[in-house]
């Protein structure tokens, strides 16, 4: 694995657990009884960003490393995965 190919994998996972982290906790302007004026009701009171962007790069750590112990050292290889139709190897 280069290393961009490797930054390239990272900023993708982390774009996605960023993606999966962002309605976690929040809470709308509605539910607080607080809405601003000139902004809809469901938009979010507080997200607390930093704390999700911190916690989504540990978690993105932990998932790219996996991913990288799976590409470099081979651990699942196409033949571990069930129901994939087996191939003769090509010499």
């Amino acid at each position: 694995m280069t290393i961009a190919f490797g930054v390239a994998i990272y900023f993708v996972i982390w774009w996605i657990v960023l993606f999966a982290m962002l309605p976690i906790g929040v809470r709308t302007q509605e539910e607080e009884g607080e809405v601003a004026p000139g902004t809809v009701a469901s938009a979010p009171h507080l997200p607390k960003l930093l704390p999700k962007m911190l916690a989504t790069t540990v978690i993105a750590s932990i998932v790219f490393a996996g991913v990288y112990a799976i590409v470099v050292h081979h651990a699942i290889t196409l033949d571990d995965i069930p129901f994939l139709p087996r191939f003769d190897r090509v010499q």
